[in-house]
C-alpha cells in the first residue's frame, strides 16, 4: 500500500516511522503549510491511502483536492465538523473512501462503546448525573478535545437527555486521559482511559489506513472495530 502523509508534525513523523512495519511504502510527504500547493501541484505517483494531520481549517481544503486524485483518505485532525457535509458530498462524488477519528486508539474506541452501554443504563434513572473530563498535554490547542466531544455525542446518542458536564484541563506532556463518571445519591461508577504512548494514535491511523485501502463511503473507527 501507497500512502500520502499530509501534515509532518509530531503525528505525521510517528506515522512515518511506523509505516514499514505495517508494510506501508510513504509515497509522499507534505506538510501542513504547504498542503495546498502541493496536492495541486505535484506527482506523488499511484496512491492507494492518505492520512491527513494537519489543522483544522486545512481538512475542507485538503479532502477535495485528494478526492479530485480519487485518494482515499484517513482524517484524524480534529475541529472541522462544520464542513462534515460538503467534505461528504465530495467524498461520494468522487466515489472515494474517507474515514474519520478524533482518536485512533483502538482501546479508546472500546472504551466509548463501554461508556454508551453505561449510559444507555442509567439514562432512566433521574438520581445519576454524569460528567465527562479529559487531561491533554500543555500544547494541545482545542478543549474541549475531540473525543470527549465525540464521547458527550455518545452518551446522548445512548439516551441520556440530562445535563452532560465536561471539563479539560491542560498541563504537563500527558498523551491524554479521559473519564467518564456516572455519580448517583450514593455512588459512583467511573471509566476512564489512558494512553501511555501517543505512538498508539499512529498504529491506529495506519490500521485504518489499511481498512479503508479499497474501500468507498464515510466511516469511522467503529467501522473497523465491527
Amino acid at each position: 500500500m501507497r500512502l500520502l502523509l499530509v501534515g509532518h508534525g509530531r503525528m505525521g513523523k510517528l506515522v512515518e516511522a511506523l509505516a514499514p512495519e505495517y508494510g506501508v511504502q510513504v509515497a509522499g510527504i507534505i506538510s501542513a503549510r504547504d498542503a495546498e500547493r502541493s496536492l495541486r501541484e505535484r506527482d506523488y505517483g499511484p496512491v492507494d491511502v492518505a492520512i491527513d494531520f494537519t489543522v483544522a481549517d486545512a481538512v475542507p481544503r485538503n479532502l477535495p483536492l485528494l478526492a479530485d486524485r480519487r485518494v482515499n483518505v484517513v482524517i484524524g485532525t480534529t475541529g472541522w465538523s462544520a464542513h462534515e457535509r460538503e467534505l461528504r458530498d465530495a467524498a461520494a462524488q468522487a466515489g472515494i473512501g474517507v474515514l474519520v477519528a478524533p482518536n485512533f486508539s483502538l482501546g479508546m474506541n472500546v472504551f466509548q462503546m463501554l461508556v454508551e452501554e453505561a449510559a444507555g443504563r442509567f439514562a432512566s434513572h433521574e438520581s445519576y448525573g454524569v460528567w465527562i473530563h479529559e487531561l491533554h498535554h500543555a500544547g494541545k490547542k482545542d478543549a474541549p478535545s475531540g473525543t470527549a466531544l465525540q464521547l458527550k455525542a455518545g452518551i446522548e446518542r445512548a439516551g441520556y437527555s440530562r445535563t452532560i458536564d465536561v471539563s479539560s484541563s491542560r498541563a504537563g506532556s500527558t498523551p491524554g486521559t479521559h473519564t467518564v463518571g456516572f455519580d448517583g445519591l450514593a455512588d459512583t461508577v467511573t471509566l476512564t482511559h489512558t494512553v501511555r504512548d501517543r505512538a498508539v494514535f499512529a498504529r491506529g491511523a495506519l490500521e485504518a489506513a489499511q481498512w479503508l485501502n479499497g474501500r468507498q463511503g464515510w466511516f469511522t473507527m467503529r467501522d473497523l472495530l465491527g
